[in-house]
């Protein structure tokens, strides 16, 4: 029997779809280590970032099956990103946490990479509001995760 491609970029372009038809803003949760993922190293913290994906905020988004490649301008500078699909951990609304954390899956195990030592961060760490500029959102810190598991 052959073997099923991964279901990450499915259910990522799913949620990032219903995300937008709720008027929700989208963003992703990336491990910044994976190897190919090309994000401003200046805004990763714990070796993650936080990257608003609404169509507002970037250019040429593109969602393939292999990975996720925009533009976007960070402190001013213009940049291209590209997100490898075992770099996505989750993908959340902004507004309400609405979303979900990816499961870890066999096409997209590193084999030098300690997945272990990696969480979802709870604050966003760089968020693209608008192709021009970066905004950075200041917030009291929560108690608990934003993330809501939905299955």
């Amino acid at each position: 029997m052959k073997e099923l491609t991964p279901n990450r970029p499915y259910l990522l372009r799913a949620y990032y779809d219903w995300l937008m038809d709720n008027q929700l803003t989208p963003h992703v949760v990336v491990d910044a280590y994976v190897p190919g993922t090309q994000v401003p190293q200046q805004y990763v913290k714990d070796g993650q970032i936080v990257l608003n994906i609404t169509e507002s905020a970037v250019g040429g988004l593109q969602i393939t099956n292999e990975f996720i490649e925009f533009s976007a301008r960070f402190g001013g500078v213009p940049q291209q990103v590209l997100l490898p699909m075992a770099a996505i951990v989750a993908i959340y609304a902004r507004e309400n946490g609405a979303g979900t954390v990816f499961d870890v899956e066999e096409a997209y195990q590193l084999e030098d990479t300690e997945e272990a030592g990696l969480s979802v961060v709870e604050e966003p760490v760089a968020e693209v509001s608008e192709p021009e500029e970066i905004k950075e959102e200041v917030k009291e810190p929560k108690r608990r995760g934003h993330l809501t598991l939905v299955k």
